[in-house]
């Protein structure tokens, strides 16, 4: 959970071609393992789910509703299934293409699909994080409940969503 408020105000940096997109990190959602009625992983381990399984560092990206391709990074040790959606960015190169920057619409902004899914973050010269020093006073950063998950009973009000105003 501390890695989905860490990665408040850092920015996920994608090259396409020769061009480098930015956005910093504006909201996050933390996903804890197979107890947690929320995580992809509440079933066990799947062809769909793997890459949860297999350590930090690595884009797990999967399609939502048939619509949105959703990032997500992994952020526990291999075995141990969970990861941290990026629920909103802030984009740091000029466009007028999106007008919001949610889980959906900021992976089309950054050309993010399936083809980086297990993507090594850490590694990787397509999709990477950068931490420039951005600073957020604690006045500006909240905390609350998850977004869409009703299904997940009392997982659905765990406070790991974080964000910044």
């Amino acid at each position: 959970m501390s890695v989905a408020r860490n990665l408040l105000g850092k920015v996920v940096c994608r090259k396409v071609g020769a061009r480098i997109i930015k956005g910093r990190i504006a909201e996050t959602e933390a996903y804890i393992g197979e107890n947690d009625k929320a995580c992809h992983a509440r079933f066990g381990r799947t062809k769909r789910n793997e890459i949860m399984y297999g350590g930090a560092g690595h884009a797990y990206i999967y399609l939502c509703y048939g619509i949105h391709f959703l990032l997500n990074i992994v952020t526990e040790e291999k075995d141990f299934p969970a990861a941290v959606l990026i629920r909103k960015i802030e984009p740091l190169n000029s466009t007028r293409r999106f007008k919001s920057f949610g889980p959906g619409n900021l992976t089309r902004y950054f050309y993010i699909d399936k083809r980086l899914n297990s993507e090594d973050i850490t590694q990787s010269k397509k999709l990477w994080i950068e931490d420039d020093n951005f600073k957020i006073d604690k006045e500006s950063l909240g905390r609350g409940e998850r977004v869409g998950i009703c299904y997940a009973g009392d997982y659905a009000k765990k406070p790991w969503r974080f964000w910044y105003k």
